[in-house]
């Protein structure tokens, strides 16, 4: 298990200190979201069509993928960028690995 996080401690976790515009607008993402997949829990609760149900999913599906966007171009400007200066290129094979994981 060298170098993995074990999960169960401080010290093996890996954390990303934000900036607090960053985190605001990924914050702000977020809870767009949330209030959509409310509003999809409110349609199906007053039995809306099913059409119209699924379009508002792909809404759903659309925002989460831009916030996944925003994410990773962040990991690339600020972490990867980081680690492969630091000659750290381990981050490449967890990218590589990754991605097909984001790209479902």
């Amino acid at each position: 298990m060298a170098g993995e996080a074990c999960g169960h401690c401080e010290e093996c976790v890996k954390h990303k200190e934000r900036s607090q515009k960053e985190y605001r607008d990924l914050m702000n993402r977020l809870k767009r979201i949330e209030g959509q997949v409310r509003g999809l829990q409110g349609m199906l609760e007053k039995d809306a069509y099913c059409m119209d149900i699924m379009i508002q999913v792909s809404a759903v599906n659309a925002a989460l993928n831009a916030f996944n966007k925003r994410l990773l171009a962040s990991h690339l400007e600020t972490c990867v960028k980081e680690n492969i200066l630091q000659g750290n290129d381990e981050v490449i094979g967890e990218l590589v690995d990754a991605l097909p994981k984001l790209m479902k």
